[in-house]
């Protein structure tokens, strides 16, 4: 152990600081984390930032018509066609937007979902989550307060992916006893944040 400490008083310092990370106020939601009810009706500040690869850019037409007929604001990050590209320019810049709040959310498509989520969670404060179903997009918002859904274009159908998209607007943020552990992600962040500044 460093500076000859025991295991028992490394995990006493550790237990140290869990509690006092848990013990850190939450700020209360504020109006955007209210879900909406459904693809009516949406708050006025639902703007959605969208974005894909060659392997996502149908299926990110498709969302990103869908939710403008449905009265949202959408911002469109590219790509403009089915060009081979590379997923991380665009999740970024989705990420990016969500980040600086000129987005309320994101949603990023490529061939599983999975390596634009990784891109957009290297932006401080995004939260990206991959969904393939219903219930991981609930839970991906209520539980961890994701900002940013990533889909998968090669893995889930149209139908399916719109269901994911309406399921995951319109759940809140649950807060409560997942405060703490979002807020415990956060402190991660910052942590290495501060250690690459």
């Amino acid at each position: 152990m460093s500076e000859g400490r025991t295991p028992e008083e490394v995990r006493a310092i550790v237990a140290t600081v869990v509690d006092a990370v848990a013990a850190e106020p939450v700020p209360a939601p504020g109006r955007e984390d209210a879900p909406v009810s459904s693809l009516e009706g949406r708050p006025s500040l639902a703007d959605v930032a969208v974005g894909a690869d060659h392997g996502g850019f149908h299926l990110k037409q498709r969302i990103a018509a869908e939710l403008r007929d449905h009265g949202f604001s959408v911002e469109d990050c590219g790509t403009e066609g089915p060009d081979s590209v590379d997923y991380p320019e665009y999740a970024h810049e989705v990420a990016r937007l969500v980040s600086k709040g000129a987005c309320r959310w994101g949603i990023v498509v490529d061939g599983a979902g999975i390596g634009s989520a990784i891109a957009a969670n290297k932006v401080p404060g995004v939260r990206a989550a991959t969904c393939w179903d219903v219930s991981s997009a609930r839970n991906s918002r209520e539980h961890n307060h994701a900002n940013v859904l990533a889909l998968g274009a090669g893995l889930v159908g149209e139908a399916l992916a719109l269901q994911i998209v309406q399921a995951w607007l319109s759940t809140g943020w649950g807060g409560g006893r997942h405060a703490r552990r979002v807020s415990l992600i956060e402190r991660i962040e910052r942590t290495y944040a501060r250690a690459t500044a």
